[in-house]
């Protein structure tokens, strides 16, 4: 049975990390979220490595989201601690830039993904949203992060709204870099680029960037305290239930 999440290392200082499910739309499940914990914690420890793709597997999605159906049988999807783990940067120290190669759907825990990546790239098909509320779930770490990437007003109407936006619409909505034919090249050639630079002067640069992005404590705890109150609800489990029914 192969890896839910592979890293590959090139020998110019690139790594590629690619979530390999395409069968489920790259959706998340525990295992593949400690498996990218495990990653960005091998990623931050080599020395060899001066920037980072993070990108898809299969034609049809970047990341759907969370394996919802993993909520019948565990009643949650993650722990917060391995939730976090997972996310590049944000319980991690990760001081090496993270390109998202995005293409497809990229919704919901694949959205969080992708804002804690340094810089955003995506397809011309890329479809991104946050649909949580609708099933009576929250995006947490997403609602404490978004408004310091794109404009408060725009980022409370993605997260309350929840309807999914276009490519386009989230190039001019800041949360994208680049809208190109070819996201994982267009990545991997960024990637290249910065692995050439002085990884001193790139990762003080970065570090400088996000130090007012980390999450403290006592934000951890506000997500911690934030998803049980929502899983302890009853449209919590209904909505989770009904969403897994539907897939």
């Amino acid at each position: 049975m192969g890896m839910s999440v592979v890293l590959e290392k090139r020998s110019n200082g690139v790594a590629v990390v690619t979530i390999d499910r395409p069968q489920v739309l790259n959706a998340l499940d525990v295992p593949a979220k400690e498996r990218l914990g495990a990653i960005w914690q091998e990623i931050s420890d080599d020395a060899g490595i001066r920037a980072v793709v993070l990108t898809g597997a299969g034609e049809k999605a970047f990341c759907a989201g969370s394996d919802i159906k993993e909520i019948n049988a565990t009643g949650r999807m993650a722990t917060t601690e391995t939730l976090l783990r997972a996310i590049p940067g944000a319980a991690i120290p990760l001081a090496k830039p993270v390109i998202a190669a995005l293409h497809g759907y990229c919704i919901g825990m694949g959205m969080t993904l992708a804002l804690h990546c340094d810089l955003r790239i995506a397809g011309r098909n890329t479809v991104l949203g946050y649909p949580e509320v609708r099933h009576g779930m929250i995006s947490a770490v997403s609602a404490l992060r978004l408004a310091q990437v794109i404009a408060s007003a725009q980022a409370l109407e993605m997260l309350l709204i929840a309807r999914n936006i276009t490519a386009e619409e989230a190039l001019r909505f800041g949360f994208l870099n680049a809208v190109v034919d070819d996201p994982r090249a267009e990545a991997e050639r960024w990637a290249s680029i910065i692995a050439g630079y002085s990884p001193a002067a790139v990762q003080a640069t970065k570090r400088l960037a996000m130090f007012a992005r980390r999450l403290t404590a006592q934000e951890c705890s506000e997500i911690e305290a934030a998803r049980a109150t929502v899983e302890g609800d009853g449209d919590y489990k209904q909505g989770a239930a009904a969403f897994a029914a539907r897939a």
